[in-house]
């Protein structure tokens, strides 16, 4: 089966007949514009518009804290103010690092370096951590860190 476009069926119509056209006849003309459209549709759905309440923020306990930490047990961190952030373990666990002073470069660039060491550890009182702008602040200690309990 053959699928003629209406342009063209519109060609094949403003042909001649049969044969050459004869010089008598006057030439003609035609101009074909095709156009075409794409159209895609995306299903929308309405969500509920209401949201849960933020969950209340957590409080962390501080406790004892442990001498080194073992740099491929961290899987992520966050700072919690300018002498000190917290680190995130792989068996869920936080640890919260004090440093022996405020270490303001670190909330400028959010983000900080530690040198690999031999052991494959960081520990108090021996490594530091380095700012992204280039500055250095030593660890003083660990803290492990629980979720307290809210009333």
């Amino acid at each position: 089966m053959i699928d003629w476009s209406p342009a063209a069926f519109l060609l094949m119509t403003l042909a001649p007949a049969a044969g050459e056209p004869s010089p008598a006849d006057p030439m003609q003309f035609a101009q074909v514009m095709i156009r075409e459209q794409i159209l895609i549709r995306v299903p929308a759905r309405v969500r509920n518009m209401v949201s849960p309440p933020p969950p209340a923020p957590i409080e962390w306990k501080e406790g004892r804290g442990v001498k080194c930490v073992g740099m491929g047990d961290i899987v992520g961190g966050a700072l919690v103010s300018q002498d000190s952030f917290d680190l995130l373990l792989r068996d869920r666990t936080r640890v919260r690092a004090k440093l022996d002073k405020s270490c303001p470069a670190l909330d400028y660039y959010y983000g900080f370096y530690i040198r690999q060491t031999a052991d494959g550890k960081i520990c108090a009182d021996r490594d530091s951590i380095r700012s992204r702008m280039g500055g250095q602040c030593e660890i003083d200690r660990f803290r492990t860190l629980k979720a307290a309990k809210r009333d």
